[in-house]
């Protein structure tokens, strides 16, 4: 009768749950599941990154857009290590992952051995499932657990594994559980359901924010607002829970939202959260009466004081409230909003025709949209671009992946690699700045060397951007934040891929088609102005009073401003 070992039993198990792909770097403490991997690469591919940050970023990327587990392995000590920025993007975001890791042999345990260091209690904080294989036998019931924990719970699970036990048999005895996970359908009570019924029916200006649970149920949110003349405001997570343009739609909130967005927010007299817990409470209406959908009933009410909670299912509860609420015959809040955001999106294409130079981002974005297929995947980093992304590409039926409350620097590339695994018949944009890209950018090879044909805009104004414009706006003056970058289009041709360097502003779609045409690697480096802030769409007080104060101590610093004789 054939025996397996544990490691040969371990990829197995991820085979049966469906995982075809791992990210990571091969090394000594995981070598005896590197082998039993290399054995089944017909079934289950392993993608070698240069940098396990990468590949935990890869992971997490790939289970926010598929919903599928994103699966990582590295090394006892410092692999291990490098995996954590990754891991608390997928936990910050709820995405499933399990990360793999080495450790030192079990009879080392415990002497300070190299490279050891104590997982277990690294990673207690990111997990939702952390455990370290003890023996042979408790490998198939551990893997199990984690994977399904990582599913039910929408965060990480991590299995710490010696490296002598994946060379140990696994015995007839072993414990045999599901590989397999159960999904539910939880709707709220229905007194709370009748209670919201009642606040909607007397409101007068409702006003919907949805968030990233409202993903997947874009008709139904639709008919809910149309039935209840609300306009619909998006978190950055909900970026494309409904088109960007749609007549109901007023765009994001926040630093990066539309003007109209925040002016609707305080004339709202009712205010719909459903599957977010926005935590930029200062944009959202000061006294309206507030209704929170959410399938986890621990965020509701976490930020912001509300009236009705719903505990369930976004698309559950509005197809009730849908059904059940009297449709409002009053627009008039309804067509005030749409008229602004009209308006907005007039003086926004306006930005984007501006054709000095320096290249203005807004520029390169409005280029984006022409090229860009309806079903492409934008890989979105952290930073200025975040701002240019969101306010000025309008989302149709496109993916749109962002690192969103880690929002850690360096999101973009690996977010597009696995992006491109996942689905390699779509177009695949990462969409960067200079200081994100420069982040990850080693990882640009690997593309390459598994023949991902992403395109890699970068935004390249020498500049940690956002940075310099946060500094101005507390009053001080720009430090710490200039970058001394290498051409990135040549890179990439260092790298076997290809690249492309745009510094005019009729050079910028030319680029972007040549690049979509070459179905390899590619970079698009786009010069552009490093003086082009992300102004908020409502400027307070505060900042404009920090910005002059900015300015003063710039114009002091440079002598070009005297100060008066005592």
């Amino acid at each position: 009768m054939f025996k397996q070992n544990a490691g040969e039993k371990l990829i197995d198990l991820l085979i049966e749950w469906g995982v075809d792909h791992i990210y990571g770097m091969p090394g000594d403490s995981i070598n005896s599941i590197i082998e039993p991997l290399r054995k089944k690469q017909d079934k289950i591919k392993f993608i070698q990154v240069r940098h396990e940050e990468a590949g935990a970023l890869a992971a997490a990327a790939y289970a926010k857009l598929t919903g599928k587990l994103g699966v990582c392995t590295a090394i006892a000590g410092p692999g291990a290590i490098h995996l954590l920025n990754g891991l608390y993007d997928a936990k910050l975001d709820k995405a499933p992952v399990l990360a793999i890791t080495g450790q030192v042999e079990t009879d080392l345990l415990g002497t300070d051995s190299f490279q050891e260091v104590n997982l277990e209690r690294m990673f207690d904080d990111v997990a939702v499932y952390n455990q370290r294989i003890m023996s042979a036998d408790q490998l198939p019931a551990v893997v199990n657990q984690a994977i399904r924990t990582a599913y039910a719970k929408k965060g990480v699970s991590v299995l710490t594994i010696p490296d002598d036990i994946p060379r140990f048999e696994v015995g007839k005895e072993a414990r045999v559980t599901s590989h397999f996970s159960v999904k539910q359908n939880i709707a709220p009570l229905p007194e709370d359901l009748q209670r919201a019924k009642e606040l909607i029916e007397g409101a007068e200006r409702p006003i919907i924010l949805a968030g990233k649970g409202v993903h997947g149920h874009r008709e139904t949110l639709l008919s809910f607002a149309e039935k209840v003349g609300a306009p619909i405001v998006l978190t950055l997570p909900g970026k494309g829970v409904v088109p960007d343009k749609h007549p109901y739609c007023l765009g994001g909130l926040g630093l990066i939202g539309t003007k109209p967005s925040y002016e609707a927010m305080q004339e709202a007299d009712m205010l719909m959260m459903i599957g977010t817990s926005f935590p930029f409470t200062g944009f959202l209406p000061d006294s309206a009466k507030t209704i929170h959908i959410d399938i986890d009933p621990s965020q509701i009410g976490k930020r912001y004081p509300v009236d009705v909670g719903l505990a369930g299912d976004a698309g559950t509860s509005l197809k009730w409230l849908t059904e059940h609420i009297a449709r409002k015959e009053n627009r008039t809040f309804l067509e005030k909003n749409q008229e602004r955001t009209s308006k907005w999106w007039d003086n926004l294409e306006s930005q984007e025709e501006d054709g000095s130079v320096p290249l203005k981002p807004q520029r390169l974005i409005h280029a984006l949209k022409e090229v860009a297929s309806d079903d492409a995947i934008l890989s979105v980093d952290v930073g200025n671009v975040t701002v240019w992304m969101a306010r000025h590409f309008p989302i149709t039926n496109q993916s749109f992946i962002i690192s969103s409350w880690l929002a850690t620097l360096g999101c973009g590339l690996p977010g597009a690699i696995a992006s491109q695994i996942a689905y390699p018949d779509r177009q695949v944009f990462a969409i960067c700045g200079d200081g994100g890209f420069a982040m990850t950018m080693a990882d640009f090879v690997t593309a390459v060397k598994y023949d991902l044909p992403i395109i890699v805009v970068i935004l390249n104004n020498h500049k940690i951007a956002m940075i310099k414009f946060e500094q101005e706006v507390m009053g001080n003056i720009e430090f710490g934040t200039n970058l001394q970058n290498p051409d990135f289009a040549k890179y990439a041709e260092a790298c076997g891929g290809v690249g492309y360097r745009v510094e005019r502003p009729e050079d910028i779609l030319p680029s972007l088609q040549k690049a979509i045409q070459q179905k390899k690697p590619c970079i698009i480096d786009v010069v552009v102005d490093a003086d082009e802030a992300p102004m908020p769409a409502k400027i307070q007080f505060s900042q404009a009073a920090g910005y002059t104060k900015h300015m003063l101590k710039q114009l002091f610093e440079e002598g070009k401003f005297d100060l008066p004789p005592l």
